[in-house]
């Protein structure tokens, strides 16, 4: 990547002084066109001149009636004019005298219609004589000043054509003295350049980039040549951002995937160690219950008897939670106000009787989600014993069930000592307790079972000091795909 953006920098360094020389060379070019301007002006002022002086030659001539004055220098300047056509015409456009012209005086007699037009590239001279009579001398430019204007035409076309058109491929948008209509442009879209948005966007652009060229030629007036790097040094400048940008997508997928193995890894110790457990819990368990029934069938009657009876229900319970573990669970619609009345009723025998347990809303309400029983009921469970111990087995523990847009929301509040905002991220983390025997396992078994499981949603909703933690479940009341 570091090589790559040397060459880079190297490319775009040549680019610019492409560019640059591009300039150079239009700035000189200009200049150049500039100096034949000019030349040709001298040339159109001198043939003024001699029109003139052909003017007052042919004046003086008309108006001289002594036989004995001496007209040879007049007769000797409109001798030499050999190069700008005339025409001499009375003041009713009759034609006395022609010079240098492509037509025949014997047949044209009168400067009218196209002829008349064509000698009104100037206004005519005028030239008075006897009784306030006139005569009106046109002219036009000489055949060397018709070459050479339009060799000068040529000049600017083709001035302007190098430079729209030009080696370095840079952009150009030639423009009037109000730097807003568009003369010509170059190495720009077509169909961009007709819309006045764009155009007066792009001008501000190619102005802020570079100082415009200004030039002043014949016939165009001042014009303003804007331009700015070409489409290859713009590519360039963004090609270290799309560089980055590659490198980091790549990050981000190398880290996905990392993340992804790294995370099934887990589940699979997870999965692992739930089907160890829930077979090792297997044997005895197996054992106690015929004990148990050998027990019924000799009619022994004791009330630890029944006691036992509902500790291995719950093991078998417990041992069959375990086995789901892994396994994709079935989710079935259950009443969660009745799962909750029944999980705190299980739990209000087992703990102390210091815990005020509150349930909202009452029992008789029916609020139904698709759930797997076991499982849930172990959330619940977790969340509760944590609660307990957070309360120091003294304190009131709420559990508010609701629905909202198609959820069911779940909130366990309790009274204890709080969650400090530093480790609220990492409480589901396996490993997270603050029990000095505790394997930190239970709240990172209920993340998996909601997110996982019920493709629900589990957060700690508030939490302060010495004031108590509320933890919020969130279920989707319709079975999403992949949970049937």
């Amino acid at each position: 990547m570091w090589y790559t953006n040397i060459i880079v920098n190297k490319v775009s360094q040549d680019e610019k002084k492409n560019i640059r020389i591009w300039a150079d060379a239009i700035h000189r070019k200009t200049a150049l066109v500039k100096y034949i301007e000019n030349f040709f002006n001298q040339i159109r002022e001198q043939d003024r001149s001699h029109v003139e002086l052909l003017a007052e030659a042919y004046k003086q001539l008309i108006k001289t009636d002594d036989p004995d004055t001496d007209l040879t220098f007049y007769v000797d300047i409109i001798r030499s004019n050999n190069t700008i056509p005339v025409v001499l015409t009375d003041e009713y456009g009759k034609i006395i005298n022609v010079k240098n012209v492509e037509f025949d005086k014997d047949t044209v007699i009168f400067l009218t219609g196209l002829l008349l037009e064509e000698f009104s590239g100037y206004p005519p001279i005028e030239a008075r004589y006897y009784q306030n009579r006139k005569n009106y001398l046109y002219y036009k430019d000489s055949r060397l000043m018709t070459e050479l204007r339009d060799v000068l035409n040529d000049l600017v076309r083709s001035f302007f054509s190098e430079i729209v058109i030009n080696a370095a491929s840079v952009p150009v948008i030639i423009t009037d003295s109000t730097k807003k209509n568009v003369i010509d442009f170059g190495n720009i879209k077509p169909d961009k350049i007709m819309d006045p948005a764009f155009v007066e966007r792009t001008i501000a652009e190619m102005g802020s980039d570079n100082q415009p060229i200004e030039i002043d030629l014949i016939n165009q007036g001042k014009s303003y040549i804007f331009y700015q790097g070409s489409y290859l040094l713009t590519q360039l400048t963004y090609y270290p951002i799309i560089q980055l940008g590659i490198v980091a997508l790549f990050l981000f997928i190398g880290y996905f995937m990392f993340s992804t193995a790294r995370r099934s890894e887990q589940n699979q110790v997870w999965v692992g160690l739930a089907r160890e457990t829930a077979h090792q819990l297997g044997t005895p368990l197996s054992s106690m219950i015929a004990w148990m029934e050998l027990l019924k069938m000799e009619g022994v009657k004791n009330p630890i008897i029944e006691e036992l009876s509902k500790d291995v229900d719950r093991l078998e319970k417990i041992t069959e939670r375990f086995s789901k573990i892994g396994s994709v669970p079935k989710l079935e619609p259950e009443n969660i106000v009745d799962v909750v009345y029944n999980s705190m009723a299980y739990l209000k025998t087992r703990t102390s009787r210091k815990i005020n347990y509150i349930i909202n809303p009452g029992h008789e309400t029916s609020i139904m989600a698709p759930i797997n029983l076991h499982l849930f009921e172990w959330v619940i469970e977790n969340i509760t014993k944590n609660a307990i111990d957070a309360m120091g087995n003294q304190g009131k523990f709420t559990v508010d069930v609701a629905e909202e847009n198609g959820h069911v929301i779940i909130d366990l509040t309790d009274t204890g000592k709080g969650i400090p905002k530093s480790k609220q991220k990492n409480i589901f983390n396996p490993g997270i307790t603050s029990k000095k025997r505790g394997w930190g396992l239970g709240l990172s078994l209920a993340e998996r079972i909601i997110k996982n499981y019920h493709r629900g949603k589990i957060f700690v909703k508030s939490s302060a000091i010495d004031k108590g933690t509320t933890f919020r479940i969130v279920l989707n009341k319709k079975v999403k795909k992949g949970n049937r």
